[in-house]
């Protein structure tokens, strides 16, 4: 199925089949990305953000939230 039609099918889905689908979505983005995201951190894609979050702790540069 291509990109315009499953954009013709949202547009034909009613206010709760809609809201339904809306949801559904929202969960599976957010589990797309959460999955990436551990994929980074097991690559070690964002370990030098936590090595940068240490060095600003150790000196000193982060306040209290």
């Amino acid at each position: 199925m291509s990109v315009q039609e499953l954009e013709s099918a949202v547009a034909r889905l009613s206010a709760a089949e809609l809201a339904a689908f809306s949801q559904w979505f929202e969960e599976f983005v957010a589990q797309a990305w959460d999955a990436q995201l551990e994929s980074d951190v097991r690559a070690g894609k964002l370990d030098h953000l936590a090595k940068q979050a240490d060095e600003n702790f150790e000196s000193g540069r982060c306040t209290p939230l």
